[in-house]
């Protein structure tokens, strides 16, 4: 980026001052027509080539500096003024018509100039009192970055449309999907197919999680580009049927050809929820036994999407229900410690212990989750609660006293810890009471130096005389 922004580029007040012009006037000149419809409501002229043939796709992240002007030359806003660049996302809304379309044509660290009519623009309504109703706009944009969207927020999933889909519906989880996916390594592709799978059972076909992941955000006919970290692709066991080692990055482009959503909650009654709820808690061991801990959440968690707010049950369902409530809860806390996210684990077993307050599982799990999480008194409390349910249990008497080590340990390195700190601090202090000293010390020698140099002068001015 720090190549392209230290570049020397002619700017539109620059152009108008030298050459006489309005840059608008020229746009509309010799500007090219870049609507779909052509009736130049975007005009575009690129003022400096990009730095490379990549341009931003539809959902990306894109970052620019821009300057807007009216089409009399007067300037409304300026990015340049605030000096930070202006972010936004390409295709969504975000900004104005004619922005989601000129920025789509730019190559990186290009420099262009749009002129945009107003119903590519802010329309009869203007905005604000700096735009007047019905504005045909000027501007002059430089795109300086663009990025993939990243789907989950973590880096694990960066998404980038090459082909926008159909419609506003999505697939759910459960969902029967068909797609066509290719998937690279290192720069070699080791999949390509149509496959139709169900939403969350990928892995039973070789698809990583992270597709299962991403085909919920996806739309029919959308055409995109996924780049897969470690933990939503093959992981630490990697894929040996293709070549892919543990903890290797992947892509895979997924066109999304056509689905069939899942039944949701409220489409089904009790007597289905429950039949669901069987099989796919058998579904949830299945992977669990696997390693496959991601998709293993995923089937425990339909039991409490069912089940959690369901009323109004006869007796004999409320207890089926609340079986199949305790045991995907405690499920979930298993495979949350494998995953390491001990704060869901402590959740999962607050809902476990809620429907069964003694229930052993639910207070061990959670001691656990809380020794991981260094709560030392809270883990030694819930070891302690389960000796109180079943006193042979040896496991729990280990964990108490891994407990009390542990907080020993954690207490002592503290004390060494600010120990330390109170030495730093009081050899600072000394040597800041050294220096005060050394410095009074110095103020008095050369007090009396001067008081000596001064009996020294007198005696010498009287022996003189």
């Amino acid at each position: 980026m720090a190549v392209f922004l230290l570049q020397r580029t002619m700017t539109t007040d620059e152009g108008t001052s030298k050459n006489g012009e309005n840059p608008a006037a020229t746009v509309t000149e010799q500007g090219e027509d870049i609507t779909t419809k052509k009736d130049r409501g975007v005009l575009k002229i690129v003022k400096r080539v990009g730095t490379s043939d990549e341009a931003p796709m539809f959902g990306d992240k894109v970052y620019v500096h821009y300057k807007g002007m009216l089409s009399d030359g007067k300037k409304f806003d300026s990015s340049h003024d605030r000096k930070k660049p202006f972010a936004f996302s390409l295709g969504q809304g975000q900004v104005i018509k004619a922005w989601d379309i000129g920025v789509s044509t730019m190559k990186k660290g290009e420099i262009c100039h749009l002129l945009c009519k107003p119903e590519y623009a802010y329309g009869s309504a203007g905005h604000l009192q700096k735009i007047p109703s019905n504005a045909t706009l000027f501007f002059e944009i430089e795109l300086l970055d663009f990025k993939g969207e990243d789907l989950f927020e973590d880096s694990g999933v960066i998404r980038r449309i090459k082909r926008k889909g159909e419609g506003y519906s999505n697939p759910n989880e459960g969902a029967t999907v068909k797609v066509h996916l290719e998937g690279c390594c290192g720069g070699r592709t080791f999949d390509c197919r149509d496959v139709v799978f169900i939403v969350g059972e990928g892995e039973d076909h070789d698809i990583p999680i992270g597709i299962d992941k991403a085909l919920v955000k996806m739309q029919r006919e959308e055409q995109c580009i996924l780049y897969l970290g470690p933990r939503y692709g093959f992981g630490e066991a990697g894929k040996p049927k293709f070549g892919i080692d543990p903890n290797a990055e992947l892509m895979y482009e997924v066109t999304l050809k056509s689905f069939e959503k899942a039944k949701e909650s409220w489409e089904m009654d009790t007597k289905e929820k429950l039949a669901q709820a069987a099989i796919v808690k058998e579904k949830g061991t299945v992977y669990f036994k696997g390693g496959k801990y991601t998709q293993a959440v995923i089937q425990y968690r339909k039991i409490v999407s069912w089940l959690e707010m369901e009323y109004g049950l006869s007796e004999k369902e409320s207890k089926a229900s609340e079986s199949f409530l305790l045991a995907a809860f405690l499920n979930l806390a298993m495979c949350y410690l494998k995953l390491q996210e001990y704060n869901k684990v402590v959740e999962c077993c607050n809902k476990a212990l809620g429907l069964d307050s003694a229930n052993e599982k639910g207070l061990y799990r959670r001691g656990e989750a809380q020794l991981l999480m260094n709560d030392f008194e809270s883990a030694k409390g819930d070891f302690e609660k389960v000796l109180a349910v079943n006193p042979q249990n040896r496991a729990a008497r280990l964990q108490i006293s891994m407990c009390q080590r542990k907080a020993k340990e954690h207490n002592e390195r503290d004390r060494r810890v600010y120990a330390n700190m109170f030495k730093k601090f009081a050899e600072q202090d000394a040597k800041e009471e050294a220096s005060k000293a050394g410095s009074k010390k110095a103020v008095e020698g050369a007090a009396v130096k001067q008081h000596e140099s001064q009996t020294m002068e007198e005696g010498k001015a009287k022996g003189h005389v």
